[in-house]
């Protein structure tokens, strides 16, 4: 059981027992195994006993910070304590000019973006213990812009027509199931309701927004005609962008070197099984919209991958609008090399976006 107390901080802990911690951590991100007291004892850089280390090590493990795979083995880190140290102890560098320039090379290399995105995918499994992922963006044509107006016209018992009109003048038209009990003023409610939440905005922008607002119960329209908007918006934001994306993985096999436990193998499997799901897992990009770089998600705190015990390291990339209109990242086991892996997906990101606006 987690002891943690509520807005606990790394700072709260004593130099030693930080830096007791940090040891453990980086140990476990370089070997996968547990560590010892008597080994970061014999490290050189402690110049503590054993036992000392073991107690701080007890104490961790109370807090909720450390756990051991056996009763008598060491110790690891948990996703707490990976979470607290990747935000608080994680030393993360730049990219040298040397690589940068490199990753400029390979991926300028073609002007053909599919061939670009591959190469992308390629690089980011390249590194340590990941398998790498872009997620295109969808054909110019079909990304929608900002809304200007948005309208439902009955048609009969079972269907209902949403106009949508955007601002760059194009208008599109689209066929509804229409909820039972739907009736046309609700209609009417429903346009009004989506115009004003949607004016000058992206359907994928304002989404979440308006779904929080329906669930809430603050909107002002009633069921039927929240019903009608909520899957209105999963349809319009989700279903047709995804079948117009692309979902490139490459590097599936360095998920599978280093692999001596029947544990890690049915993690793995897991993982695969998990990467097969594309509309799923294009919901990643949902989960980058907020974020001005580098996202990344330990374990249970990415749904999709919970079960698998892994990490996503992500980051969007924009058009020259600024909008996110595709992600690039890095999924592997919890112990990726992030210090790694953070600058080397967030620089792609920035330019896999420069080299699409060109």
């Amino acid at each position: 059981m987690t002891l943690i107390p509520e807005n606990f901080t790394l700072s709260d802990l004593d130099t030693r027992t930080r830096r007791i911690f940090k040891d453990i951590v980086e140990s476990y991100l370089d070997t996968g195994q547990p560590v010892g007291s008597r080994t970061l004892s014999l490290s050189g850089g402690q110049r503590l006993s054993p036992a000392t280390i073991r107690n701080t090590m007890a104490d961790l493990a109370h807090l909720g910070l450390l756990q051991s795979p056996h009763k008598s083995a060491g110790r690891l880190p948990s996703q707490i304590g990976l979470r607290l140290f990747v935000d608080g102890l994680l030393e993360v560098g730049d990219l040298t000019s040397r690589e940068r320039s490199g990753l400029e090379n390979k991926l300028s290399a073609s002007t053909d973006p599919s061939k670009m995105f591959e190469q992308a995918s390629a690089m980011m499994a390249g590194l340590a213990g990941g398998a790498g992922i872009v997620l295109t963006p969808i054909d110019a044509p079909a990304r929608a812009g900002a809304v200007k107006h948005v309208e439902f016209v009955n048609l009969d018992m079972e269907q209902a027509l949403v106009v949508i009109v955007y601002e760059d003048g194009r208008v599109e038209n689209r066929l509804m199931a229409r909820p039972s009990g739907l009736l046309p003023a609700s209609l009417e409610r429903a346009g009004n309701f989506l115009s004003a939440r949607l004016k000058g905005k992206r359907l994928s922008e304002a989404k979440a927004q308006i779904i929080a607002e329906i669930k809430s119960g603050r909107a002002q329209i009633d069921q039927a005609a929240a019903g009608l908007v909520a899957q209105g918006l999963a349809d319009w934001s989700g279903g047709r962008e995804i079948s117009e994306r692309a979902l490139i993985v490459r590097g599936r096999a360095q998920l599978l070197e280093n692999i001596d436990a029947q544990a890690d193998i049915e993690r793995i499997q897991m993982l695969f099984e998990d990467l097969e799901r594309k509309q799923e897992l294009i919901e990643l990009l949902d989960l980058t919209e907020d974020a001005d770089g580098v996202k990344i998600f330990i374990g249970t705190e990415n749904p999709l991958f919970s079960l698998s015990d892994s990490s996503v390291v992500i980051a969007p990339y924009r058009d020259s609008d600024k909008n996110i209109i595709g992600a690039l990242g890095v999924i592997g086991p919890t112990r990726l090399n992030y210090a790694r892996i953070i600058p080397m997906v967030d620089y792609t990101a920035q330019l896999v976006g420069r080299l699409l606006q060109k």
